[in-house]
């Protein structure tokens, strides 16, 4: 396997049980998680569960090579989307677990956002360099 490909098939599977993680905590710890939802979006709860849904769905589409790359575009449309949050959170300095987050926080949230968004474009560009036996 090139090394290129290979960087990519390890990139979708740790985002893809990132994703499934965040997920899941989604479900857990409900409240953790509302206060970034903004406020024109009404019941934050139910924001709160459908994306963790999505985030779920995702990531467990980015580990199997059959969906990657659909699930690497959802997700870069989903991080696209999601971002708003935490802007949300940066601009009316929400806390989030009881912490106020700075400047720098923010600043490198925002970088592994844009990260991610250019990883899972890689993702879903890259797919067709994985070898026919990993797709299956």
């Amino acid at each position: 396997m090139k090394t290129k490909p290979l960087v990519l098939h390890l990139a979708a599977i740790f985002l893809g049980f990132a994703f499934t993680w965040v997920g899941i905590q989604h479900f857990t710890d409900t409240e953790w998680f509302e206060p970034i939802v903004p406020k024109f979006f009404e019941n934050a709860r139910f924001w709160v569960l459908v994306t963790g849904y999505m985030e779920i769905g995702l990531g467990l589409g980015l580990i199997i090579p059959k969906t990657r790359r659909i699930a690497a575009i959802g997700t870069f449309v989903f991080l696209l989307g999601i971002y708003w949050a935490n802007l949300n959170m940066w601009v009316n300095d929400i806390p989030l677990g009881g912490v106020t987050y700075g400047q720098s926080f923010h600043l490198i949230r925002l970088s592994i956002q844009i990260l991610m968004i250019i990883t899972t474009l890689l993702i879903a560009g890259g797919i067709y360099d994985v070898p026919e036996k990993m797709r299956n």
